[in-house]
């Protein structure tokens, strides 16, 4: 019999089909599985340790699972909890799964894997020569290891599978390699380990190897041999294309996926299309590495930053944005070196022409004729109250600056009063490492808790 794995959704706060997950419960899966994290919006969620999810969208859709997981009285696990999966998250996720039991009446055995790292570990670990670079490599030492707000390894599919010996009902991991959740219990069952991984790393983000990519359900078979996956939504799709172009997802090379303790190859895998909906794929392989490693995540605090917004809508102005932009970038450099005695090293001010190249910046190729351009200005300071004094020094120029010395002053617009917003403190990633273990739970924990009504609050 094959392993069948139920997957809602690329990740817990995104939404998925109702109707669909129906579908799926009915098709009996041996297991639900989901994501909870991300570092697509970049380190501001490890650093603070905090989810960039809404949390009642988490609520409302945990709710669902949970309830589909009573119903099938199969194991419910969610991986990389909170976005960032420090172990505030994973206490996080569970504080929900503790009022959702009360609210549903159920009585839970919840396990607990933990993936944050102390510093100590890491120190450690680069003095035995343990620690290694990946690229691009990000320069470490134990200065950059003691500024870090939060660590984390990335848990692989061997953690996970010794929760799932304890016979939890649920189970809230740590941050874990996206396909890590996904794999483990095919793979304890038997099943062919290329295709669990191969499998896993399809059906990750759900039905985004499908022509319905927001539906979210999809359905993951995979036995001895291969696997096979299909969307669940009603409209929805797989083919040998969809499925194979998921490889490039999130991933450099198209054949090769490395993961703790080993690397998936697809260079040989074989795509046919099961029936209409569905795909199914044989000849991957897992190769099996010398060394068990897992990858490390960190942030580390970089400064406070303000943010400014001006509109530019005047014809002559929105024609020569950046020429106008260009004089002004000067006259605050000089007025900020001027007015605060502070020199350009210890802060950046970083403007952004929305409507023309704020998200390439000069590998920006195409042009148009815009018939207004939004300036982003983006103020980096060491402190909260030096960016402020910044974005209140330039306030002015950003309103009335003219283009040249002969005209009357233009009035530009700001968005909304004070046009200066508060983004509070800035984080950089700092690690782009991994780490040897000698076993895999060596920098790991796992604890079990009880969730439900008869729990004393």
């Amino acid at each position: 019999m094959p392993t069948r794995v139920l997957v809602p959704s690329g990740v817990l706060g995104l939404g998925f089909d109702r109707e669909a997950l129906a579908r799926g419960v009915k098709m009996k899966p041996d297991i639900i599985c989901i994501d909870g994290g991300s570092t697509d919006s970049g380190p501001y969620s490890l650093g603070t340790s905090t989810s960039k999810y809404s949390r009642a969208a988490c609520k409302s859709e945990w709710r669902d699972l949970m309830k589909a997981r009573d119903t099938l009285k199969v194991p419910l696990l969610i991986s990389s909890c909170g976005t960032c999966g420090t172990d505030d998250m994973v206490d996080w996720m569970f504080d929900i799964t503790q009022e959702l039991a009360v609210e549903l009446e159920q009585s839970l055995k919840v396990a607990l894997l933990y993936s944050e790292q102390t510093k100590t570990t890491i120190i450690d670990k680069m003095d035995a020569q343990q620690c290694h670079a990946l690229q691009p490599e990000i320069p470490l030492d134990a200065n950059t290891v003691n500024a870090c707000t939060h660590i984390v390894a990335l848990a692989g599919a061997e953690q996970i599978q010794q929760a799932l010996t304890l016979n939890a009902d649920i189970i809230l991991t740590g941050r874990a390699t996206d396909t890590a959740v996904i794999s483990a219990l095919p793979i304890m069952r038997g099943d062919h380990v290329g295709a669990s991984w191969h499998g896993a790393k399809i059906a990750e983000c759900g039905a985004l190897c499908s022509n319905q990519p927001i539906s979210g359900v999809i359905m993951l078979d995979v036995d001895t041999t291969g696997f096979t996956v299909k969307p669940l939504a009603a409209n929805a799709k797989c083919t040998p294309h969809s499925v194979h172009a998921h490889m490039l997802y999130e991933n450099s090379d198209p054949h090769l996926l490395h993961e703790p303790g080993g690397t998936l190859d697809v260079t040989n895998a074989k795509y046919t299309q099961a029936d209409e909906r569905s795909v199914s794929v044989t000849g991957s392989k897992w190769i099996k590495s010398d060394r068990y490693t897992v990858k490390l995540e960190a942030a580390v605090k970089a400064g406070f930053q303000y943010t400014v917004m001006a509109i530019l809508r005047n014809a002559h102005y929105v024609a020569n944005a950046q020429l106008w932009l260009d004089k002004l970038s000067a006259v605050l450099a000089n007025e900020i070196t001027n007015s605060m005695q502070l020199s350009e090293e210890h802060y950046s001010l970083e403007f952004r022409l929305v409507g023309i190249d704020s998200v390439m910046g000069a590998l920006e190729n195409k042009t148009a004729n815009p018939v207004e351009v939004g300036v982003l200005g983006i103020i980096t300071a060491q402190s909260e109250s030096q960016g402020e004094e910044i974005a209140k020094l330039i306030n002015p120029f950003l309103l009335h600056y003219p283009l040249s010395d002969n005209e009357s002053l233009p009035t530009f617009a700001f968005p909304y009063s004070p046009a200066h917003s508060r983004r509070g403190e800035l984080f950089n990633f700092c690690m782009n490492h991994t780490m040897e273990l000698t076993e895999p739970m060596d920098v790991f924990r796992i604890v079990t808790k009880q969730a439900g009504s008869h729990v004393e609050s």
